[in-house]
């Protein structure tokens, strides 16, 4: 009897590392997703600092690409921040079903 309940403590601890380390990925794709949306906000901030240096509308057929790759790069963006988001939440609700079925591991995991 000793032995299964070591043995079902055992896997309820390597579930909590699992939900964990899950829940560090979307923490990184999250950092990847704010790091990808900073980068179209400061190319557009040196083309309107620089703006008075050319003339836009020479430059349109240059424009008009960079401008449909920074709207990729905020929706892409804002895709990973969502998604991470939603995917925390979840990994946070079982976490808690986890805390309530094993009261053992719960005073360990916040």
């Amino acid at each position: 009897m000793k032995n299964k309940n070591s043995e079902s403590t055992s896997i309820a601890i390597n579930e909590a590392q699992l939900l964990l380390a899950e829940k560090r990925t979307s923490l990184s794709v999250m950092r990847t997703g704010i790091a990808v949306l900073a980068l179209p906000l400061s190319v557009l901030s040196v083309l309107i600092a620089t703006s008075k240096y050319y003339d836009v509308l020479t430059v349109i057929p240059l424009l008009v690409p960079l401008g449909v790759l920074v709207l990729v790069l905020i929706a892409l963006g804002v895709y990973l921040i969502f998604r991470s988001m939603v995917r925390m939440r979840h990994y946070e609700h079982l976490i808690r079903q986890l805390k309530l079925k094993h009261s053992l591991i719960a005073e360990f995991i916040d």
